[in-house]
């Protein structure tokens, strides 16, 4: 999240990446740095023990949802 906050300090448009498992963290640490608002998506969780073809199903199925995110602000 701090890199996402840096980005957009910086006016470059960021997407913040993560599982699930992480949705209340994002928002707490998100507020915590001034961008209550950032933009995000959530992936399925767990991520560590998938296989290469899962994480490019994940990342296939996140991909619309961070191109609108990136594109809407």
């Amino acid at each position: 999240m701090h890199d996402i906050a840096d980005i957009e300090r910086r006016g470059v448009p960021g997407v913040f990446v993560a599982s699930a498992e992480f949705v209340q963290a994002a928002v707490a640490q998100s507020t915590s740095l001034g961008f209550p608002t950032v933009a995000r998506v959530f992936t399925p969780h767990p991520i560590q023990d998938r296989t290469d073809d899962e994480m490019r199903e994940y990342a296939d199925a996140a991909y619309d949802e961070i191109v609108a995110q990136i594109t809407s602000g």
